[in-house]
């Protein structure tokens, strides 16, 4: 166990400044999420929970909205990042059931939960090369000391994740190995012809108009997002799904990703970070310009 909980004070998010400070608010790291998602509900027991319990299908903006403020506030967060925490573990603690493989599962049963939390670390290290800059052996041990981090503010237990990344790599491929498939819920969100809703959320004039273009649009979002998903996937985990990818799609994605990169770096602030990671990153600069006092890294502050 980790010396905070030991002592009973609350995990801090990771530090300002840091790798994942700096990838997990960019609008990039949207193109990120889809293929960690997949990765995670590939594990049979993590994908029977969202299959049976998840609301991805009836309610799929709400659903993604309310994953990506969780997700913020886990790094952003500030003090609110440990209530956060709290917040998913009690939503968890009743989603039980048998997966495909015929064994029970629990969402908070520690090699599950741990997985869906790991998923993170290799999908950003993958997806960095394409739409930031490959990181540096330095900056990957940093990401992954800052996902274990995250890791204890969702309450996960050291002793039940790799504590460094030489540990880390051997317990992925054991994963990708014995456990990973393409579970019904991979298949459908890589799938290109699957129903979705107009957005529900946001101005009026705006969704009026996406209800109106909808039936012409969603099979090209739709095919964009199957396309990223596989794309930004690290190839080992792509492979153990059985998902496909051609020398021709890598070199669409290659062509992407430069335009990206080049694009957003010259965005103002206001276009290129979500919210909370726009107005934290704010306090931060106020406060290392000696304009603010510290107010303890509180949600409010950030």
């Amino acid at each position: 166990m980790n010396d905070a909980a030991v002592r009973g004070d609350a995990p801090a998010p990771p530090p300002p400044g840091g790798v994942l400070w700096s990838l997990a608010g960019d609008i990039r790291g949207l193109l990120m999420l889809p293929a960690a998602l997949t990765l995670q509900v590939a594990h049979p027991a993590v994908g029977a929970g969202v299959d049976e319990h998840s609301v991805f299908r009836t309610d799929p903006w709400g659903r993604g909205e309310r994953s990506l403020r969780s997700l913020q506030l886990w790094v952003y967060g500030g003090e609110g990042a440990a209530e956060e925490g709290r917040r998913l573990r009690k939503l968890h603690r009743t989603i039980q059931g048998t997966d495909t493989r015929g064994r029970r599962y629990h969402a908070l049963t520690p090699e599950n939960y741990a997985w869906v939390h790991a998923t993170g670390f290799p999908v950003y290290q993958h997806a960095a090369r394409y739409l930031v800059r490959p990181l540096t052996g330095e900056q990957e041990r940093a990401l992954y000391r800052e996902w274990l981090q995250v890791g204890r503010i969702l309450g996960i237990h050291d002793r039940d994740m790799p504590q460094t990344i030489e540990e880390f790599w051997p317990y992925y491929r054991k994963m990708l190995a014995e456990e990973i498939e393409a579970t019904a819920v991979v298949r459908e969100l890589v799938a290109t012809d699957a129903a979705v809703p107009p957005l529900d959320r946001g101005p009026a004039a705006v969704r009026l108009l996406l209800r109106s273009v909808w039936p012409a649009l969603l099979p090209q979002l739709a095919r964009f997002r199957s396309f990223v998903t596989v794309g930004l996937m690290p190839p080992d985990a792509r492979e153990a799904i059985g998902l496909t990818w051609s020398p021709v799609q890598e070199r669409r994605l290659r062509r992407l990703c430069t335009v990206i990169r080049l694009v957003v770096p010259v965005l103002p602030d206001r276009l290129r970070y979500l919210p909370l990671a726009r107005s934290a990153r704010a306090a931060w600069r106020a406060e290392r310009a000696g304009l603010r006092p510290r107010r303890g890294g509180s949600a409010r502050s950030a």
